[in-house]
């Protein structure tokens, strides 16, 4: 009888400690900001779509991606990695970027970064056994009829990844580029790089729009 109950404690023990990632994918607005000194006459025409990354795979990826989405609003756009040579390591040349957008004649650039990313690790309590009431220990019906249905959930720890990435969007047509609108979203638990993009995009694009700024 020792052994037995000294069994399920070290059973009970190793389920309790248990790293479980939770499975929730999701991306979300946390703000947003359109300059209310900015004047909205006309749609845009060509727009470039940049990424800021060191991985130019991803930033290739993303940049398609983006431009893609922004396309679907009538514009005409540009994935940064179609005219700006950018390889691993290396810094852009501010010059080498005026020129390249000049000479493609784009009046707006939205642009992302990567801002951070947390990763945190929460403990979920189990389901407390609450003993039934002392009639059901009268007999063995009953108290099988009362304790059959309890299940004992261990707890567990609960993994979390938050992607925090900036998008701004300027009209550069003339002078240096004036900020029209910024947003910040967070994305959860990202286990796919091409869905993740995919959704952060689509989430970007309609916040733009939504707030007036395309």
């Amino acid at each position: 009888m020792v052994r037995f109950w000294c069994g399920r404690i070290l059973v009970g023990v190793s389920l309790l400690f248990v790293v479980m990632p939770t499975t929730a994918k999701s991306s979300k607005v946390v703000m947003s900001w359109k300059n209310p000194a900015y004047v909205h006459n006309r749609a845009f025409s060509r727009v470039l779509a940049l990424g800021l990354s060191d991985k130019a795979a991803i930033r290739a990826d993303f940049e398609d991606a983006l431009a893609a989405q922004l396309a679907e609003t009538g514009m005409e756009t540009i994935p940064g990695n179609t005219i700006l040579l950018r390889p691993e390591g290396t810094n852009l040349d501010l010059q080498y970027l005026r020129t390249q957008v000049r000479e493609n004649k784009l009046d707006a650039v939205v642009v992302s970064r990567l801002i951070k990313v947390d990763n945190t690790v929460t403990y979920v309590p189990g389901t407390a056994y609450m003993p039934p009431p002392f009639p059901y220990y009268g007999t063995f019906y009953g108290y099988y009829g009362a304790v059959y249905p309890a299940v004992y959930t261990p707890g567990y720890l609960k993994k979390e990844k938050k992607v925090r990435i900036e998008t701004n969007l300027y009209v550069i047509s003339s002078g240096e580029g004036e900020l029209v609108w910024t947003g910040i979203t967070d994305t959860f638990n990202p286990s796919n790089v091409d869905k993740a993009i995919d959704r952060l995009v689509k989430l970007v694009v309609k916040q733009m729009r939504d707030d007036g700024a395309l």
